[in-house]
């Protein structure tokens, strides 16, 4: 009896500590909706993986090329918020080392200008949660530069199946970054046990943000786009832009800090400084900067208040959340032209992928009479997040950055960070992101280059793996 009673105090405790950390508070500053303020000297950036038949694969950066020359003209401050920032590479093919580029960009400027400071947050994923020794965070703290590795345990359990378990037997074990015995799937340094056990618990600080000043205030960069050696393939967008939004963006990025229990004193010194306000700007065109759930509720808001005549294009690496999947069959079914340009989800690093949950997705929207095309990838990712929409009355709305539409990137699990754009058809920003999805849309099979392919290259119509996705997607027994 007794040995009953101490099994199911045991399950209670781990069934109780499951439900607690689904449904927790979130750390304050989650899920954070800026105001919509004037759009400021914004520039929209690209990347692209282009293929020419026989021909070595072109690579057209424009985001960390921004992103350095940010850096380079920076004068008081740089915060660098990235999920991926490493160096792994896969075996024989083309990439461009931009963890050691930022590493050294960061230090030389820092050197060049010793009353910089610099603030870097990362996600644990990089040292494999305590049971490596990353290079590049290593050297930027030998350099004076402090790295904050995202305390994750704060945020709401993406994977409760695991991590109620996790959280009662395991998170208390010590780890160690230089007696690893087991091999590691990011990298080369063998890493221990609790590192796996770490890894299901499917949480990230995802985000990807940049920002600095210089002699005209305050600048941002969000992007899609990690410094990570293995992803500088990957297809990418970003915006960079000024103004008052900026303050936004460093208050969404302090709450990071504070659950980190990182000093926050910079970055409140450098928002304290800013305007609150943008008095005499035009405010036709406007950014707004969202976090977390709030970047579902504005995709939602985009997709849904979308009218007959209207049209919506959708890029995206992942997409799963049936919330914006089943907005998407509506607004298809209200007459507006909507269009899914989708990454097959083929490839991660050099190792095959199942296609889920893409394929599912696609067969699901492509049933319902929306037309869906695969980004044409050899071994790359066709990694963009971005929606546009642009109206019969030449309004138009972008929304990009950080977040792929899956239960995980919206539902407040992990940390992600997205811009929305309000503007009208003819500006530059919203021409260059319908370009960049117009581009990849209509060049198919017989043009130069080949960047989609019809939805039957990689059409996967079963219906065990569709269940298998709704499954994964629902419980969070997935990585997406």
């Amino acid at each position: 009896m007794t040995v009953k009673l101490l099994i199911g105090l045991i399950v209670l405790t781990i069934t109780t500590t499951g439900f607690y950390h689904t449904l927790k508070p979130l750390p304050p500053g989650i899920g954070y909706e800026g105001t919509a303020h004037p759009l400021t000297n914004a520039r929209m950036l690209t990347d692209r993986t282009l293929h020419f038949g026989n021909e070595e694969p072109r690579l057209d950066h424009e985001i960390f090329n921004e992103a350095f020359d940010m850096i380079s003209s920076a004068r008081r401050f740089v915060l660098v918020d990235m999920f991926l920032f490493n160096g792994t590479r896969e075996e024989g093919s083309r990439q461009r080392p931009l963890a050691e580029e930022l590493t050294n960009a960061l230090i030389e400027r820092r050197q060049t200008n010793p009353e910089l400071r610099v603030v870097v947050i990362s996600d644990p994923i990089n040292t494999v949660y305590g049971g490596t020794v990353s290079p590049y965070f290593q050297t930027l703290r030998q350099a004076g530069i402090p790295v904050v590795e995202t305390r994750l345990g704060r945020l709401r359990d993406s994977n409760p199946t695991w991590s109620a378990l996790w959280r009662f037997c395991c998170q208390w074990m010590s780890n160690s970054e230089t007696g690893g015995w087991l091999p590691n799937a990011l990298g080369e340094q063998p890493v221990t046990l609790r590192s796996y056990l770490a890894l299901p618990n499917f949480k990230a600080n995802h985000r990807k943000v940049l920002i600095t000043d210089d002699e005209d205030g305050l600048s941002a960069l969000v992007t899609s786009a990690n410094p990570h050696d293995g992803s500088s393939r990957h297809s990418n967008i970003g915006l960079r832009f000024g103004g008052p939004a900026v303050a936004d963006l460093l208050r969404s990025e302090r709450a990071v800090l504070a659950l980190s229990d990182a000093n926050t004193e910079v970055v409140d010194e450098m928002i304290s400084e800013l305007p609150q306000t943008a008095a005499g700007i035009d405010s036709v065109d406007t950014i707004q900067v969202v976090t977390e759930s709030a970047i579902r509720t504005a995709a939602k808001d985009i997709i849904g208040n979308a009218k007959t005549g209207d049209k919506l294009d959708l890029a995206m690496f992942y997409l799963s959340h049936r919330t914006l999947l089943e907005a998407l069959k509506e607004a298809h079914d209200r007459g507006v032209e909507v269009r899914v340009l989708l990454d097959a989800n083929n490839d991660a690093f050099g190792m095959e992928k199942s296609g889920i949950p893409n394929r599912q997705a696609a067969m699901e929207l492509n049933g319902a009479g929306i037309t869906v095309r695969w980004c044409n990838t050899e071994g790359e990712q066709c990694h963009s997040k971005l929606l546009v929409r642009r109206d019969t009355n030449g309004k138009a709305q972008l929304l990009m950055g950080s977040a792929n539409f899956t239960r995980r990137n919206l539902d407040d699990l992990n940390l992600e960070t997205s811009v929305r754009v309000r503007s009208d058809d003819h500006s530059e920003i919203v021409r260059k992101a319908a370009g960049f999805f117009d581009d990849q849309w209509n060049h198919g099979p017989g043009e130069t280059p080949v960047m989609s392919l019809p939805y039957n290259a990689w059409a996967d119509e079963s219906r065990i793996r569709y269940w298998q996705y709704r499954l994964m997607e629902a419980t969070g027994l997935s990585t997406f």
